[in-house]
């Protein structure tokens, strides 16, 4: 079978280039213009006790994903390749989170989560609280940077999409929780911002059934980016000289 043509966007001037195998086809990436965007790696998404845990989601897949995620981020650091951490929540007081007028403040089921359990109150993805920070085994390590956001969407009312652009970043590898909600929203995004977005399918996990996780793995591959695997990305990244040495 022929085999597909190998995807490159960028000008034949930058420097340490590989090829990572992906899916409908592999693509050009270079440390000088991709970023890892790690989105909600908090306690909320993946550690018991948090707000996806108690709004009743099956958060049994977080742990591996967490241990592939740190095989990533070591491959990137090593090649030189920015790492971005996102996280969600909002402001102590929830102004952040909207009012009743707000779709936000109905579909969020951290929001219903605190209403329904009003014990709960003023725990959910807060900022300051730990539900809100990121896992320990993630911590951001000097040069990584982080994010806040208000909704699904990374690129929404953040500083994400400059943070980029002053990095001449047009290449986005994405990890993190949730696969179908976070991940796939700030993926689509990003497309429609013109940046070339690729998901580590082994690095992500969903929310709800597993035939959700494989939507979301046909909608990425099919109209808004490429799909590959963790164990493809370090390869190729691998290939770029280290520059932690």
């Amino acid at each position: 079978m022929r085999e597909p043509p190998v995807i490159d966007h960028r000008p034949e001037n930058v420097p340490d280039t590989v090829v990572l195998p992906a899916r409908p086809e592999p693509i050009r990436v270079s440390p000088h213009d991709t970023a890892v965007i790690v989105i909600d790696m908090q306690n909320a998404y993946a550690s018991e006790g948090g707000y996806v845990d108690l709004a009743g989601f099956d958060i049994a897949g977080a742990a591996g994903v967490i241990g592939k995620i740190g095989q990533v981020l070591d491959a990137a650091r090593g090649a030189g390749m920015p790492v971005i951490f996102l996280q969600n929540g909002w402001d102590a007081d929830y102004v952040e989170a909207g009012t009743p007028q707000s779709p936000n403040y109905h579909k969020s089921n951290a929001l219903k989560t605190m209403r329904a359990r009003p014990e709960l109150a003023g725990q959910l993805l807060a900022r300051g609280g730990w539900d809100y920070e990121l896992v320990d085994a993630l911590t951001p390590k000097p040069g990584d940077i982080r994010v806040h956001k208000t909704r699904y969407s990374a690129f929404f009312n953040s500083q994400l999409d400059s943070i980029l652009r002053a990095r001449g970043i047009r290449t986005l590898v994405f990890v993190g929780i949730a696969s179908n909600v976070c991940v796939e929203s700030t993926l689509r995004d990003g497309f429609h911002l013109e940046y070339f977005g690729v998901m580590l399918e082994d690095a992500t996990h969903h929310l709800g059934p597993d035939f959700i996780q494989q939507a979301t793995v046909y909608n990425v591959e099919k109209f808004f980016g490429w799909v590959s695997t963790v164990a493809d990305f370090c390869g190729a990244v691998g290939q770029v000289p280290d520059r932690e040495a």
